[in-house]
């Protein structure tokens, strides 16, 4: 049986291929707080290059990292897998109620996988989960709740649907709140795919992708390139 595709490391607890046991590849490099040993010192400071151009930030200490990173592959058979890896870290030994013990700064508190597979027309084929760590053991008799999304479609509704049959004491929170934007990771990937199929596809008042969000709005530019038949400029303009 093939083994789990895993995504390159993010961090985690346990050693993975490229990553030096007992660090986070993300050590140190928390916004507004120096690396190394010691308490954490808090400063403005220039950005890293690896921030988003937000404002200066004022002086602030980081107090938790979560890094969620999700893929789309095309397989092989014609289905698609999209995966998901949800990881949170505290800079800080952080006592956690299920243990006598800090967990040592940087460690991962949760380390958790989500894989859907989809078919062309955004079916769910089939889903699994893997809880690498939890805060508590039982947290992993939750990864066979989420077979009840088995057959429901990735379309307008999803987010409710998962909301809807997952919530509270019905499965893991953070493998619902990885679920909801999965199903937009798909259609990013799909849908590349098959571009002039979706950019063209058409409804009842003209190509579906009208209105569909801020640059796709009737009295915006992008329509008025695309489907200037389609395209009504803003009120007050005079055109």
């Amino acid at each position: 049986m093939e083994g789990k595709r895993r995504h390159p490391p993010i961090v985690g607890n346990r050693a993975r291929p490229g990553r030096v046991p007992g660090r986070s590849p993300c050590a140190g490099a928390g916004l507004g707080r120096t690396a190394g040993p010691g308490p954490a010192q808090y400063h403005a400071g220039p950005r890293e290059s690896s921030e988003v151009p937000l404002s200066t930030p004022g002086a602030r200490r980081e107090i938790h990292h979560r890094v969620i990173d999700m893929r789309a592959y095309a397989r092989e058979d014609g289905l698609y897998d999209v995966e998901a890896r949800l990881v949170d870290t505290k800079p800080y030994a952080f006592k956690r109620p299920s243990s006598p013990e800090p967990l040592p700064a940087g460690q991962s508190l949760h380390d958790i996988w989500v894989r859907l597979v989809v078919d062309g027309e955004f079916v769910v084929r089939g889903i699994e989960a893997a809880s690498d760590v939890t805060p508590w053991a039982i947290c992993k008799q939750a990864e066979s709740t989420l077979q009840v999304l088995v057959g429901e479609k990735l379309a307008r509704g999803w987010s409710a649907k998962v909301k809807e049959r997952l919530r509270g004491a019905a499965s893991c929170t953070h493998l619902m709140e990885m679920l909801i934007p999965l199903a937009t990771t798909a259609l990013q990937g799909i849908r590349a795919l098959q571009m002039e199929r979706y950019l063209h596809a058409e409804g009842d008042e003209g190509p579906l992708k009208i209105d569909s969000c801020y640059a796709y709005g009737r009295e915006r530019e992008v329509v008025q390139r695309l489907w200037p038949q389609h395209y009504r400029a803003p009120a007050g303009t005079g055109n």
